[in-house]
């Protein structure tokens, strides 16, 4: 039975008959194809077709086994091609027929027999066909019964077709499929071959894309796997800007169109385009390209018209749906071909030949940052316009430019900087364009800005100004602190370009900021400009006064800051004391400091406070009075055996008063301890008429006591009553006291009470030496009177005694004071120390004063003393207009009516405002450099040189940021002196200055005698060639097709070129040069000449050898026998040859010219002539368009030679060489060349072996204990390290390294003092680097944590640490750790040695160092290496797609291809643990090779 499908159980009668009927249709319905039969099994028989070309409903299946069947009959879905027979019987034969359907009509039969293979029937009388489902798959070797063969294109003639396909969302992915067939069997029609039909094809929808272009594939199975791949794209239907496309992209030369051969153009689409197709097509035709329109389902026929070429029958398709468009292959493949026949035959007959092709001397000029001018020589014949197409060497989309064919130039816009762009520039004629003419041309670097001031520098501001750059689009501004906390806190600023000036706010107080500046361009920047500057900072207040001091307190005042303060905090403190006080306060000025103790000397210190944080501290002294004695003791009520004393308080802190009497004359003294309150005593229990001394003490909380103050009183005498007369005793005064005491005066009161004294005589005299006594009588109402002039500090007894009406002198009372001495000021000061002033401060003495006279000259400089004066309320005085850097002799007198007291002496210095550090360096004969330390807060330098021979004199400015300065132009062996004058703001300080001799000048040659012609000028050095310290040799092609001619041109270049140079010898460049044929031969050595001189009369001196060109074996000579220590060669500088050649080399170049290249030698090769130019390239170093040159012949090389020096004096720059970094060159250090951890030289170092690395093939080098690798660090970095760099260290540490620090890397001075270095510590397990910044001051930052903590896990690790001017970058194992910030670092002496792994606790380079592996060490001059490595030395992260080749790792080149090998073994998907038998390697998964891809 029949498992699918409709079964019409109508038994046709002979098959003959249904051939008949179906040959009268066949001319409508198009017939099935290629019947095919597969037996599956015993009782199984597979039969398959093709489906017809064209349009039909279903299918008609009969077929008939014999013998004994009987004809069947199925009909079939059209989307149906198998038929299987499931009661298939290999004894009988079976008749098949296949019918295509469409309504009531059938096409011609594809019929097919297969016949018995043998074996017994089964028996069966009926069989059962099965309709197969998609599942079911066609086996690839069947029987095949075909029915009509597909055509194809058989001619001669070629053509470039381009297939424009609809891909809009109108088609369908469904119907997409149908697409590609058709494509598929349109590709299939025609010989495609890079030299034979090429096609292409572009697919678009709202924006059309290349999909390939017509140089693209090479082979039909190539285009034919492209079609079956092509994607679906979806969109619009925009086909006018679709034709345009493919007019302007794919029929052009560089997309493979070729001259000369037809031009075809194919659109399928199946819809009405959306924008106007008229014009574009007619572009197309009128290009002279054949236009086919095909359309489908809903496509516009009218359109297609449009579009097409003429004739229209036979260049316009349109069909009903996509299922059918195989229909049409046949007949559009054989109008295709027959076309291009045509075409073919029109070029031939037609085409007139015209001279045509390329232009001529591609040359490039005006070069800037965003643009560059390109200049050709006009090509050949009528060019209608020249196509310039350019685009950058590593990436991007080609753009081009289109010029009249008149012109020779055009001038490239709106490019990147620093941008290498290739060039192609084509001459268009009216129907073709020429091959192109290619160059190179790389964009200069945007203009930066050169100048930037930070000026008008506050605590919490500072103003940025810098110079204005034409064709910016704005500036960006980056500031941020230099701190050590690590933390970075950037603020970036934007401005527009009108913008010079900016006032940067929000800033830290006394913080030093890094400010960087760039250039915009659009989205471009240009390189920074930095400079930078502390703030200063927060004021303090000033002038710190005290007044009202007593013994338990104090006043203080000062000088307010002008604005920004909240308020001040004091604090204050017994100057032995431990124990401090303080408090806060507003904006006042002042404050009253209590509970103070007497006679102690404290110290204050007044903050102001910002909202920013506080001041600096204003400190000054001062001392608490004693504590005072009581006040006003006097007597009263006195009688014959007692009287009263009294008194007024003193303080308020009084607790105790002890009160004391005695005679006066001697007795015995009483005492009493009276309470603090008291203010009266009765003294009782005298003696009448005796003088009694009472002595008064009071007693403080403190338990301090004050100075005894007394009273003289005395006690009446008794009195005798007469009956006639009573006699009155005569009187003494009471309470005589001496105060208000002055150096030349003291006043004494005392008081009675007595009518009858008329007056009183009041006596006085010195008791040192013999001084008569005088006296003054005062009227007997007054009971004081002042006693001057007096001689000061002199102790005087005052006697006063009174005088009665009748001329009798009553007792008389003494007492004894002092005048005050001229006392000086005290605690003489200094503060506010700055670079033109100062402040000097002091305690007023106790003697009042009239005033104060300052005196103040300098120590040590010759200069007049100044003088000032200041009344008795002032005790602070600020200097000014003093000289930087001096120390003053300052004297403080002060001033009374008797005359000046001793004067008080201090001396005080001012700061320095200059540079420090100041030394000499690459002394010449005809220059000499100076550096310095600079000095923190400089705004300019003023560096001038004089001679002190003949007055020769430079000089130059310079910023605050400047630290060095070369001076050019000297005169050999003189003596120069070179001073620098430090500038901060209007303010200069004194010169600072050294002295140095210019080196002798080199020894002349002999005088010659006259010549034909005179020798040539020695030329003068080139400015880039100045700093220029390395081995140089030039290796010249001196072979037979070079001749004597040119061999003199190849002598004065290289004459003129070597002219070039500044030092020639061992302290400068070092130069050979070697002529190579058949054989090399030195013409003289790099030890050969010492100076300039010589070297140029050497090179006049070659003569031309001769011979064949084997550049190979020169190269290899000249690494042999040139680059030696024995021939000159010296460690430490950059090694550059320079090959000369003007043909293709005879032997292999490419080995040793990478050796070299991987040896660290710096390469440049140049061509001219017949030279080859991918052979320069194999010779040269990377990259190619700074090491490659090429001119047309020698007397075109002057073109080349500015820019050649350049890039050699560039390259021959010791400070940061030029060294290969993966595959690529780059200035650094090859650190272990250095220190000659290499396989030639190991074995010389003691402790040193070598092991395998992180591969086999890696080497590394074991430092073993005790070790100590060392090199003298003029040899490794002779201008010391570059400002920002980057270390990269391949390292594993070992069991036995130990658990203390030790430096991976240091570098010594001479005193082995570590200027800058890398730390380990395996017991913290921290990573630490450490330098001095340009202040001098040493800094450390260090790393730890668990990123950090890996490096000690016993594994290789690759390091790099990045050093920038404000940060250290840690990045371990191609991951970044962390970053810190530091301060621009200074230069190192190079007067010491670099050593690898130093304990720490080694106190000289002779001690213990830490043993562990070391695979790799280089230090690079760039902060963007650590993100540029891929870690190839490491198996966990090595891509061997990114990364070079393993060392050792056998290579070959493309030119030495081996034999071809055996076959390998059928193909598997097997997967092995381990690799088939015979082959050796790593364990791990072995995967067939037949599986990489």
């Amino acid at each position: 039975m029949f498992s699918a499908g409709k079964i019409r159980c109508c038994l046709w009668t002979p098959l003959v008959l249904l051939v008949l009927i179906s040959h009268l249709a066949q001319g409508q319905v198009p017939a099935p194809r290629r019947l095919r039969f597969k037996v599956l099994s015993p009782s199984k028989l597979l039969i398959s077709w093709k489906e017809p070309k064209g349009d039909f409903d279903s299918y008609l299946f009969l077929y008939n086994s014999t013998p004994g069947g009987q004809q069947r009959e199925i009909v079939i879905s059209k989307s149906d091609t198998k038929v299987l027979i499931t009661d298939y019987s290999p004894s009988k034969d079976y008749t098949v027929s296949v019918l295509s359907v469409r309504g009531g009509e059938q096409s011609r039969p594809l019929q097919g027999r297969h016949t018995a293979g043998g074996g017994e029937s089964d028996g069966e009388e009926r069989t059962t066909p099965e309709r197969l489902t998609e599942s079911v798959g066609p086996p690839e070797d069947d029987n095949e019964i075909s029915g009509v063969d597909q055509f194809v294109c058989h001619t001669e003639a070629i053509a470039d077709i381009v297939i424009l396909v609809d891909g809009s969302w109108s088609i369908g992915r469904l119907n997409f499929r149908l697409v590609r067939m058709f494509l598929e069997n349109l590709v299939d029609a025609f010989d495609v071959g890079f030299n034979k039909t090429r096609i292409g094809l572009a697919q678009y929808s709202g924006d059309p894309r290349i999909e390939w272009h017509l140089n693209a594939f090479s082979t039909k199975d190539a285009v034919i796997d492209a079609v079956k791949n092509l994607p679906y794209k979806g969109g619009n239907t925009l086909t006018g800007l679709a034709l345009t496309y493919i007019l302007e992209n794919c029929f052009k030369p560089e997309s493979g169109s070729r001259l000369g051969v037809p031009k075809i153009g194919i659109l399928v689409t199946d819809g009405k385009s959306q924008d106007d197709v008229i014009p574009p097509a007619a572009s197309l035709r009128n290009a002279g390209i054949e236009l086919f329109a095909i359309g489908v389902k809903n496509a516009d026929e009218n359109e297609l018209l449009s579009i097409a070429s003429e004739p229209e029958n036979t260049h316009v398709y349109n069909v009903a749906d996509f299922n059918i468009m195989s229909s049409i292959v046949e007949g559009l493949t054989r109008t295709v071909c027959e076309q291009v026949e045509q075409q073919e035959n029109d070029i031939k007959q037609k085409h007139i030949p015209e001279k045509i092709g390329a232009p001529l001397e591609l040359l490039t000029s005006e070069v800037t940052a965003r643009s560059f001018r390109v200049s050709w020589s006009h090509a050949p014949g009528n060019v209608e316009k020249y196509r310039v197409l350019y685009y950058p060497a590593n990436e991007g989309e080609p753009q081009e430019a289109v010029v009249d064919g008149s012109k020779t130039s055009a001038v490239l816009q709106h490019l990147r900087s620093l941008t290498e762009y290739q060039l192609a520039v084509f001459a268009v004629y009216a129907n073709e364009a020429s091959e192109a003419l290619r160059g190179s041309e790389r964009t200069l670097d945007l203009p930066a800005v050169t100048t930037l001031q930070l000026l008008d520098v506050t605590h919490s501001t500072m103003k940025a100004r810098w110079n204005r750059v034409e064709g910016v689009s704005g500036y960006m501004l980056l500031y941020a602190p230099l701190t050590d906390d690590g933390d970075l806190v950037k603020k970036e600023v934007e401005v527009l370009d009108t913008v010079t000036e900016l006032e940067l706010d929000g800033l830290t107080p006394q913080t030093e900021y890094t400010v960087t500046i760039y250039a915009v361009y659009g989205e471009e920047a240009s390189d920074p400009m930095t400079n930078q500057k502390f703030t200063l900072p927060l004021s303090p207040p000033s002038n710190l006064q005290f007044s009202d001091i007593t013994h338990n307190s104090a006043h203080i005042s000062w000088a307010p800051v002008p604005t920004g303060v909240t308020g001040y905090r004091i604090v204050w403190v017994k100057t032995d004391g431990l124990v401090t006080q303080e408090v806060e306060v507003g904006p006042d000025n002042s404050y009253d400091l209590s509970e103070l103790s007497s006679l102690m000397e404290y110290s204050v210190a007044i903050f102001a406070l910002y909202k920013e944080g506080q001041s600096e501290a204003l400190t000054d002294r001062f001392t608490t009075t004693p504590v005072p004695g009581p006040l006003d003791l006097r007597s009263s009520n006195v009688g014959t055996d007692r009287f009263q004393v009294s008194w007024d308080h003193s303080a308020n802190d009084i607790v105790l008063y002890r009160l004391s009497w005695a005679p006066f004359t001697g007795g015995d003294t009483k005492e009493v301890v009276l309470s603090g309150i008291d203010n009266r005593y009765t003294l009782i229990g005298l003696s009448p008429s005796t003088e009694y001394e009472a002595m008064l003490t009071a007693v403080f909380k403190d338990e301090s006591e004050s100075d005894t103050v007394s009273v003289i009183e005395t006690t009446l005498a008794e009195t005798t009553t007469i009956a006639t007369t009573t006699t009155a005793a005569r009187q003494a005064v009471r309470n005589l006291l001496l105060r208000d005491e002055t150096t030349q005066s003291m006043e004494a009161s005392w008081k009675l009470q007595d009518p009858r004294v008329e007056s009183y005589r009041v006596s006085y005299a010195g008791l040192r030496g013999n001084h008569r006594e005088e006296s003054v009588l005062v009227p007997g109402v007054q009971m004081r009177a002042v006693l001057q002039p007096l001689l000061s500090d002199t102790q005087y007894k005052v006697t006063v005694t009174p005088v009665y009406t009748d001329g009798q002198d009553g007792l008389s009372v003494s007492a004894f004071g002092f005048t005050l001495p001229l006392l000086s000021p005290g605690n003489l000061r200094v503060s506010e120390e700055w670079y033109d002033r100062l402040r000097v401060t002091w305690d007023p003495p106790e003697s009042p004063t009239v005033g104060y006279r300052i005196v103040y000259q300098p120590v040590n400089v010759p200069a007049p003393f100044s003088e000032t004066t200041v009344g008795d309320d002032v005790n602070s005085m600020l200097l000014l207009s003093l000289l930087s850097g001096t120390e003053y002799s300052v004297q403080v007198t002060a001033s009374y009516p008797a005359g000046q007291s001793e004067p008080l002496l201090v001396n005080a210095k001012t700061l320095f405002l200059g540079v420090s550090g100041m030394s000499t360096y690459q002394v010449r004969p005809n220059s000499l450099c100076v550096q310095w330390q600079p000095l923190l807060r400089a705004t300019l330098y003023r560096v001038s040189i004089q001679s002190t021979l003949n007055g020769q004199r430079q000089e130059v400015s310079l910023g605050g940021g400047a630290s060095r300065q070369c001076f050019y132009d000297l005169t050999p062996s003189s003596q120069y002196q070179i001073s620098i004058h430090t500038q901060m703001q209007q303010l200069e300080g004194p010169s600072v200055s050294i002295t140095d001799m210019t080196l002798p000048a080199p020894t002349q040659a002999p005088t010659e005698l006259p010549a034909t012609e005179p020798p040539p000028t020695i030329p003068p050095a080139k400015e880039v060639c100045r700093e220029a310290k390395a081995d140089l040799a030039f290796l010249v092609d001196g072979s037979w097709s070079i001749g004597d001619d040119n061999f003199m041109k190849i002598t004065r270049f290289l004459y003129s070129t070597m002219g070039s140079l500044d030092l020639i010898g061992p302290d400068g460049t070092q130069v050979a040069i070697a002529q190579f044929s058949d054989d090399a031969r030195t013409e003289f050595q790099l030890s050969s000449h010492g100076n300039k001189e010589a070297l140029l009369e050497a090179i006049q001196k070659i003569r031309y050898k001769g011979g064949n060109t084997k550049t190979g074996r020169a190269i290899k000579h000249v690494k042999e026998s040139i680059f030696t220590p024995e021939a000159g060669a010296r460690r430490g500088v950059p090694k550059v040859l320079v090959v000369l050649t003007d043909g293709r080399s005879q032997d292999e170049v490419n080995k040793v010219s990478k050796e070299m290249q991987m040896d660290g030698y710096i390469i440049f090769a140049i061509g001219f002539a017949d030279a080859d130019y991918g052979e320069l390239v194999n010779i040269a170093s990377k990259p190619s368009d700074r090491h490659v040159f090429f001119v047309d012949d020698l007397d075109a090389v002057k073109k080349i030679e500015e820019q050649l020096i350049t890039f050699v004096c560039e390259a021959a720059t010791a400070t940061c060489p030029s060294v290969l970094m993966g595959g690529n060159p780059m200035a650094g250090f090859h650190m272990m060349e250095k220190f000659g951890l290499v396989e030639k030289e190991y074995s010389t170092i003691a402790g040193v072996s070598l092991e395998p690395g992180s591969f086999n093939s890696f080497p590394c080098y074991r430092l073993h204990r005790d070790a100590l690798v060392s090199q003298p660090t003029k040899y490794l970095h002779p201008e010391g390290l570059p400002f920002e760099y980057t270390i990269s260290m391949m390292l594993r540490l070992l069991p036995e390294t130990p658990e203390e620090p030790f430096a991976l890397w240091e570098i010594l001075n001479s005193d082995d003092e570590p200027l800058v270095g890398l730390i380990l510590d395996n017991s913290g397990k921290t990573l630490t680097f450490f330098n001095h910044d340009y202040k001098g001051d040493f800094q450390t930052v260090t790393f730890e944590g668990t990123e950090i903590k890996k490096i000690f896990h016993g594994s290789f690790h690759k390091l790099h640490v990045t050093i920038s001017k404000t940060s250290v970058k840690v990045v371990l194992d191609c991951s970044a750790v962390g970053e810190k910030s530091v301060s621009a670092a200074g230069n190192i002496t190079t007067d010491g040695v670099e050593i690898l792994g130093r304990m720490i606790q080694s106190r000289g380079r002779r001690d213990d160092s830490a043993p562990f592996q070391l695979q790799m060490f280089d230090i690079i001059c760039s902060t963007s290496w650590a993100s540029r490595d891929k870690c190839c030395e490491l198996p966990a992260f090595r891509v061997e797609e990114q990364c070079p080749s393993m060392p050792h790792a056998c290579t070959c080149s493309q030119e030495s291809k081996g034999p071809p090998g055996p076959s390998g073994p059928p193909f598997s998907l097997s997967l092995s643990l381990s690799p088939p038998l015979g082959n050796e390697g790593l364990g791990g998964v072995w995967i067939h090779s037949s599986l990489r891809k």
